[in-house]
């Protein structure tokens, strides 16, 4: 039988750009769009870093997906999922009680988005040589974040000019609906334009038993590696700083100065921080891959951590300083993002080839994924009554200290396999 070929361009851009924008839309989209309702900042930073919940529990489904379908099934049956789901949120927001009903959408969302995360991954392990996965890594990166320029940008900045003509409501119940609707042609385009990622594994006895001692064994084999402890220590705090004030930061541009914020509209939220912002994130990440690639992961880590973590100081110096000039305030969300993600592509890169090694490869990688996942969402869980507690101010000084950790550990990460340097 004759495989068919697919050049990673054909699906990688569209398949990140899938997997990235259910989870900002959860992640960065929602807490905008409640903070229009009325819905306080802890509430909000709780239960949208709560519905994350579901990309730190994937490795529990991870390890039998491929004993009945195979990835690229999952992979578009999830997209459908999220569409359809993006499209009831919008029709949630008219009821009375719409927070309690979004957010259990928003959960199933989580489900399916953390599913579609595993299966897209694990083709891209299966259908790339280790030299093509850290050529396109920066791609993958960086159609992941392009999600953030259509959902920060676009879609919110359309919601702000929408809300003056039609409502709040009205608006984001069009921004929900299109969102669903994107997810749904992408999934159209993925059922004859991505690679089936290897077969499904047949077991001889299917029996719940046999299914069990499966998963048991690919867990067993993750937690007997060498060296796991510190590859746990890096993964959950690489992202610590980050968890802290990722939730913050839209509500903190949004915030009126009187209330240490920047007060900015969401025009100007969609413009400086979905826009700007994430096209550098775009460019920094595909400049990090090739930084990757030229010097090598082992070398190259470190500096990728401290590119990482120390540029969330602007957002300190912002809101102590609140300057008032637009050119600054864009200039510091710009330069914060370009470092973000050129030191973000060492993480994903350094899971996938040093921690996801061996027959168990995608199950593998979706652990580690989930535990970073953690890092993002345990501090994001506690940020909103942090800074209502702290205020701005004092809330990004101290949320500076959760990267101390991730220098610390970063600096002694084994490395096991011999890397090749590609210029």
């Amino acid at each position: 039988m004759i495989t068919k070929k697919y050049n990673p361009l054909q699906w990688i851009p569209t398949g990140y750009f899938a997997m990235g924008l259910p989870f900002v839309i959860l992640n960065l989209v929602a807490p905008i769009m409640f903070t229009d309702f009325g819905i306080s900042d802890a509430q909000i930073a709780f239960w949208t870093s709560l519905i994350i919940l579901p990309w730190s529990l994937k490795p529990i489904w991870s390890p039998i997906m491929e004993l009945y379908r195979t990835k690229k099934f999952f992979v578009i049956t999830t997209q459908f999922i999220s569409g359809i789901s993006l499209a009831l949120v919008a029709i949630s927001l008219s009821l009375p009680d719409f927070f309690v009903y979004a957010i259990a959408i928003m959960t199933i969302i989580g489900f399916s988005g953390a599913t579609h995360d595993v299966a897209l991954d694990g083709i891209y392990m299966h259908e790339l040589s280790k030299e093509q996965q850290a050529k396109y890594i920066g791609w993958q990166g960086a159609f992941y974040n392009i999600a953030k320029v259509v959902a920060m940008g676009g879609l919110v900045y359309v919601a702000g000019i929408l809300e003056g003509r039609i409502g709040a409501m009205s608006a984001w119940m069009l921004i929900m609906g299109v969102s669903g609707g994107v997810m749904i042609c992408l999934a159209a385009y993925h059922i004859k334009n991505l690679p089936k990622g290897g077969e499904v594994i047949v077991l001889q006895d299917r029996s719940l038993s046999t299914t069990f001692k499966e998963i048991w064994s690919v867990i067993r084999d993750f937690f007997m590696k060498k060296h796991i402890l510190i590859f746990f220590a890096f993964i959950f705090f690489y992202r610590l700083a980050e968890g802290m004030v990722i939730k913050i930061v839209p509500l903190f541009l949004k915030a009126d100065r009187l209330e240490q914020g920047m007060g900015l509209s969401k025009e100007e939220i969609g413009l400086y921080y979905g826009t700007f912002g994430v096209v550098a994130f775009v460019c920094g990440s595909i400049l990090g891959g090739h930084f990757i690639s030229k010097i090598g992961l082992k070398k190259a880590i470190f500096p990728l951590c401290c590119i990482f973590n120390i540029p969330f100081a602007v957002y300190a110096l912002l809101a102590y300083y609140q300057p008032e000039s637009t050119w600054l305030i864009c200039g510091s969300i710009v330069f914060e993002y370009f470092s973000y993600g050129f030191g973000y592509v060492g993480l994903p890169l350094y899971i996938m080839q040093q921690i996801a090694v061996g027959k168990n490869q995608m199950a593998h990688y979706a652990f580690g994924t989930s535990l970073a996942n953690l890092g993002v969402m345990i501090p994001g869980m506690i940020s909103g009554f942090l800074s209502d507690a702290l205020g701005y101010q004092h809330f990004f000084a101290w949320a500076l200290l959760a990267a101390v950790p991730a220098f610390f550990v970063t600096w002694f990460v084994p490395f096991k396999k011999t890397e090749t340097t590609n210029s």
